[in-house]
């Protein structure tokens, strides 16, 4: 905070031992980090880990509960649900270095990671949180969108045509055109700061997810009972081999729909600290959170299941198990393009500023890289100003994720992804920055139990993978690109 921006300088003991805060003759506040006063509280904190988790994800829950049954699947969701809230706990603790409540503040994932680990462990986090991005904001949203889209290309078809025509449209015009609205977005800076863009990306988000349960509900009435087995899809409707890769691939789909460890400690940074240290109303936030977060998912896979039973499909919205209402669906669909268009540049900022951080120290006195240049809008209009470096590195990469998106295996890619963010961004790193934080002793009692979650974490997440990525390869066989589906 600079000395001449304050006329006249208070400071208050804050709630915690050993806090200030800093306010200026203006009324406005100051925590002790010299940021602006920090006004969230677990309600808030709450909604926000409830809007960045329930995704696309959720819309593949119907389809893992079929591969493993009434009994194993909610199961493992209880499981996903209860190590994620611990894991998030131990997170927590991370936000301040050294005193939980008056040491540095760690305001990303990687400060945290920066702060409590070092050397290799610091670049091959870094390396997977941004592997991670390009994999779930891009190629992931990409997929997911350009699905939607044709969703509601065909429930159109159906709707007119009757439902035994095939339809066939190619996905490939509608990655190509989500990639150029994608294009056109990323040229706006700090994207994800707009104040509206969380605001309509929640309700697009429950808006869709509510759509797909009222829609599994209709269909389970209209069943006159419900469908589905203890023990999934029988050996007979797949073969036994199919049956274990599924079951698998199952489990990288649940773990896809509860990853949001990368913003914990973002969403903790808006928190203003009672008597208590913020780690704690964070800790009461994830508890609320991942309990809503996981009756909402119980909902939405369980009916997903009870409506189709083994013939439920990868995405509830797009697998078209459901033909009417079609205007239904198309607002359905159409309210997943929205909320992915929008976050996928949220989720994209982090890797552009990085790579454009980069650049800057590397070429300091380059005007590719630093510079700017005056385009005009219109013809005798305003020049709106832009930097060549992003225009060119950002419009390479969204054209780059966009071709390699042009496989559309929703479910095996769901699933990849989520076997390959869940353990070490979930559990291994929260568990060993923990470690630290708390200097527990290496073989003792606690030690011993972290490191066997991690561990059992690291087995479920690799055979996840080694599911979808057989799912994948099968897919492969009978997939042509550029042809309709």
């Amino acid at each position: 905070m600079a000395a001449e921006n304050v006329v006249a300088t208070y400071y208050y003991p804050t709630a915690a031992p050993g806090a200030m805060e800093v306010c200026g003759a203006g009324g406005k506040c100051f925590d002790d980090d010299g940021r602006p006063k920090r006004s969230g509280t677990m309600w808030t904190a709450s909604a926000h880990i409830i809007t960045a988790v329930i995704g696309s994800g959720v819309l593949s829950l119907g389809w893992a509960i079929a591969q493993l049954g009434w009994v194993a699947g909610p199961a493992v969701m209880l499981l996903f649900s209860l190590v994620t809230y611990y894991t998030s706990a131990l997170l927590a603790d991370c936000y301040r270095s050294g005193d939980p409540t008056t040491g540095k503040r760690n305001y990303t994932y990687m400060d945290a990671v920066n702060a409590n680990l070092s050397g290799v462990k610091v670049q091959i986090c870094r390396f997977l949180q941004y592997a991670n991005i390009v994999g779930v904001a891009t190629i992931g949203y990409t997929i997911a969108a350009s699905i939607s889209m044709l969703a509601i290309r065909r429930a159109n078809c159906f709707h007119h045509k009757g439902h035994g025509s095939p339809c066939a449209i190619s996905s490939t015009p509608y990655m190509i055109i989500f990639g150029v609205a994608e294009i056109f977005f990323s040229q706006i800076p700090d994207f994800d700061q707009i104040s509206w863009l969380s605001i309509l990306a929640a309700f697009m988000s429950f808006t869709y997810s509510t759509i797909g349960l009222g829609l599994g509900i209709v269909q389970v009435l209209a069943n006159k009972g419900v469908q589905g087995s203890l023990t999934g899809i029988s050996v007979g409707v797949v073969t036994p081999v199919d049956k274990v890769w599924r079951s698998l691939q199952a489990f990288g789909d649940i773990a896809f729909a509860y990853s949001y460890s990368l913003i914990l400690i973002e969403i903790q940074d808006t928190i203003r600290a009672p008597a208590q240290s913020e780690s704690a109303v964070m800790k009461r936030a994830t508890v609320v959170s991942v309990a809503v977060t996981t009756l909402f998912y119980m909902l939405c896979g369980c009916t997903g299941y009870a409506a189709f039973g083994d013939g439920a499909p990868g995405n509830l919205l797009t697998g078209f198990g459901f033909y009417e209402a079609f205007w239904l669906l198309d607002v359905a669909n159409a309210a997943i393009v929205v909320h992915l268009v929008g976050a996928y540049q949220v989720y994209c900022q982090p890797l552009f500023a990085f790579v454009e951080r980069w650049a800057a120290r590397r070429w300091p006195g380059s005007a590719l890289v630093t510079g700017e240049v005056g385009v005009p809008l219109l013809p005798g209009r305003r020049r709106c100003k832009v930097n060549p470096f992003r225009a060119t590195w950002r419009t390479a990469f969204v054209v780059a994720t966009t071709v390699v998106s042009m496989l559309p295996f929703f479910n095996d890619v769901v699933g990849f992804l989520g076997a390959l963010g869940f353990w070490p961004l979930t559990v291994y790193f929260p568990v060993e920055m923990y470690v630290v934080q708390k200097k527990v002793p290496r073989w003792s009692t606690r030690w011993v139990c972290l490191q066997t979650l991690s561990l059992g974490c690291l087995v479920i997440s690799v055979a996840a993978a080694a599911g979808s990525i057989a799912g994948i390869a099968a897919d492969l066989k009978v997939y042509r690109p550029f042809k309709s589906n």
